[in-house]
């Protein structure tokens, strides 16, 4: 069984040099999907990592957020989109709450009043252990209710 995946693994490399593919093309097609590089030159770059989100949707659907974490160089940005999808004088509201390395709870509040664009957010949440996002429906003042649950959004290590 060794055997045989060593020559079906020789082969695969052969073929992929044959074709004239990069070596690095070929080791990176185990890397994850989520896994994005930047930078014109992988073999040059740093792997910054990506995490999508969402959408978390309030009870009655009308209000919903998606987004993405990202590895930065002071830690971890969450950013992504709020939209509000009906109702005259409503609002959808996002709360997002994570806890850092040191055991401090943060929060962040969006809100977004527009059926007619999104309103985009970002957050430094820096060196994070765990992160919930709730989307809301509510006023221009306050949130009124109709909440989802708290979402989890990323947690370190899994």
């Amino acid at each position: 069984m060794r055997s045989g995946l060593r020559v079906l693994l020789g082969l695969t490399t052969a073929a992929a040099l044959g074709l004239g593919l990069p070596a690095a093309a070929s080791a990176s097609a185990s890397v994850p999907a989520s896994v994005s590089t930047s930078g014109a030159a992988a073999g040059t770059a740093t792997a910054a990592e990506r995490w999508e989100w969402g959408p978390t949707a309030s009870t009655d659907f009308k209000g919903w957020a998606s987004g993405e974490i990202r590895t930065t160089r002071s830690g971890l940005r969450i950013s992504g989109d709020v939209y509000d999808g009906g109702g005259a004088r409503t609002c959808t509201w996002l709360k997002i709450k994570w806890l850092t390395d040191r055991g401090k709870w943060r929060t962040a509040t969006y809100k977004n009043c527009s059926q007619s664009r999104t309103r985009s957010f970002r957050i430094n949440a820096g060196y994070m252990l765990t992160s919930s996002a709730k989307v809301c429906r509510g006023t221009s003042a306050r949130v009124t209710g109709k909440c989802s649950h708290w979402e989890g959004v990323w947690s370190q290590g899994g």
